[in-house]
């Protein structure tokens, strides 16, 4: 029976390109899903952190540009215009202060730049008009960027512990006449834009987890951000960045961020100052949600790989197990056994094949019946029912080629004695029967493995093999055998026939067999030539014949 490696079977290949075409299928889509959701959510965050950055940059130009805008309403009133109403400005410059908190400091100067009024009265005496603060604010309004504080650090509470910062605004204050009175100067608290930030991200950082915004000033400086950030150089080229408001950013701390832009560009007359916002997420937050939508397409594809795999093999189980059927029948067949090819009723093409195949083998079974038979003609004697010529020669091929002939043959060449007087006085139907005889008696006294062959008239030739531990001894002890069972009486037409045998015997271990058998004919014809009824031998050896003195056994 035919037994298929399990790995080269159709129903195992089967299974294995079911599975893997759906492995890479899922690949593939998993592949391009990812980077499509990958893709799709970067524009959606990016959008999301572009239009955060601008709604924050948004909000404090407008913040900048409304406390520039009710400081100038505050300095066109009647009670900062003259300075001799100190307490009067001091009582409104307390009331601005309480219900605008983001005002950590209001003051009122005189032309030359001391403090006659400010809130809680701090710095009143002071002279400031060295201070930016003041000359900046002398001519035209004046916003400046975030600074720290100087002269308000030890004077203001600070529960933080942290460098104050603030935002000056300042502007004129004019008498009736239009002539300078003084200048009305403001610290707006830096925490301020901490608070708008908070505001604007902290809804948004629950749909964005990491997500952070920082301030950065015209200068390319953090004003606002993590912690160990504020104060230092940005440390990307804004300038840099594409025409969208939005782009993946390696930054210095060797992140990647999905980072949004947003550049202050003022608000109504008031102009900016130059701030960028810039709202930033990690890219692998970012992206975690595709990238875990792509892992788990992967997982469910090797698990769907794995189910269309058993699918398969079952499957491919009931499409081979009809072949499987026919290869079955064909292996009994081969080894001998008298069935038949089934004929299967599977699909069309599985009946058709068995069809055919069983035509084929009915077809080649007839022929090797009619080879057989005309085989056993031409080499099988029809008279005395041994091989015959032929076959011999095909024997000895065959020996030649099994394992270089290791074995070692006894070679007799036989003849009959007294055999023509028979055939002469009982005629040929007698003498067929005496050569039929003859043959049984051969047939009888060889082994399993050794050939006695009529090869010609009544001549026979027997190839005897020597097995291990047998030697010439073998071989002439079974002439003698031969010649005493030939030499015994055959009954036929009524009468008692006695004939006897002479034989000629050699050795063959490889070479030329006809060498061997010519030196077996020499020693039959010693054996006749010393009376018959005997053995004769030589050892013809590799081609090589030997001619010793005859024996005579």
């Amino acid at each position: 029976m035919m037994f298929l490696t399990p790995l080269r079977s159709l129903r195992a290949r089967f299974a294995i390109v079911v599975a893997l075409v759906v492995f890479v299928l899922s690949c593939i889509f998993g592949t391009a899903i990812g980077e499509s959701s990958i893709s799709r959510l970067k524009e959606w965050t990016g959008q999301q952190l572009g239009e955060a950055a601008f709604s924050m940059v948004d909000r404090l130009d407008r913040d900048m540009s409304g406390r520039s805008k009710e400081l100038t309403v505050l300095s066109e009133l009647q009670a900062l215009r003259n300075p001799e109403n100190v307490g009067e400005a001091r009582t409104l410059l307390n009331h601005l202060s309480d219900h605008f908190p983001s005002y950590s400091w209001i003051g009122l100067t005189n032309a030359n730049g001391k403090v006659v009024a400010s809130t809680d009265s701090l710095l009143e005496g002071v002279d400031i008009s060295a201070r930016p603060v003041f000359l900046n604010g002398v001519e035209n309004t004046f916003i400046g960027d975030v600074h720290e504080a100087v002269l308000l650090a030890k004077l203001l509470p600070n529960p933080s512990g942290e460098a104050m910062k603030f935002v000056d605004i300042s502007m004129p204050v004019r008498d009736d006449s239009g002539a300078l009175a003084g200048v009305l100067a403001t610290h707006l608290s830096w925490e301020w834009a901490d608070e708008v930030g908070r505001s604007l991200f902290e809804p948004l950082q629950k749909r964005l987890p990491g997500l952070e915004f920082l301030v950065v000033s015209k200068d390319r400086t953090v004003l606002l951000g993590p912690r160990e950030m504020i104060g230092k150089p940005i440390g990307i080229k804004l300038e840099d960045r594409p025409v969208q408001n939005w782009s993946v950013v390696h930054w210095p701390d060797g992140t990647e961020y999905l980072t949004g832009f947003a550049e202050s560009v003022g608000f109504e007359n008031y102009p900016g100052l130059g701030w960028t916002v810039i709202a930033r997420q990690p890219a692998k937050i970012a992206f975690a949600e595709a990238r875990q939508l792509r892992d788990e397409i992967f997982i469910w594809g090797a698990m769907l790989s794995l189910a269309f795999a058993v699918i398969g093999w079952f499957v491919a189980g009931m499409i081979t197990q009809p072949l499987r059927e026919i290869v079955d029948a064909a292996a009994r067949i081969s080894e001998g056994a008298a069935v038949r090819i089934p004929l299967l009723k599977s699909t069309q093409e599985v009946e058709a094949l068995s069809v055919a195949i069983r035509h084929l083998v009915d077809s080649l079974t007839r022929k090797r019946s009619q080879l057989a038979l005309v085989e056993g003609i031409a080499y099988r004697d029809t008279v005395t029912g041994l091989p015959n010529r032929a076959a011999l020669q095909k024997y000895v091929e065959a020996v030649r080629t099994e394992e270089e002939q290791q074995s070692s043959f006894g070679v007799l060449c036989l003849d009959l004695d007294g055999f023509k007087p028979v055939n002469d006085l009982f005629g040929h139907a007698v003498g067929d029967a005496l050569l039929h005889e003859v043959g049984l008696r051969l047939s009888a006294s060889i082994r399993d493995g050794d050939i006695a062959v009529r090869h010609g008239g009544d001549e026979f030739v027997l190839l005897l093999r020597l097995r291990k531990g047998e030697s010439v001894r073998n071989v002439q002890r079974a002439a003698d055998r031969m010649i005493a069972r030939l030499a015994e009486p055959v009954s036929l037409a009524g009468e008692s026939i006695n004939i006897g045998c002479s034989v000629g015997g050699a050795l063959w271990s490889g070479g030329d067999f006809a060498d061997a058998l010519r030196s077996a004919d020499e020693a039959l014809y010693r054996a006749k030539g010393a009376g018959k009824g005997r053995a004769s031998f030589s050892v013809a050896n590799k081609g090589e014949a030997k001619a010793p003195a005859p024996q005579a056994v």
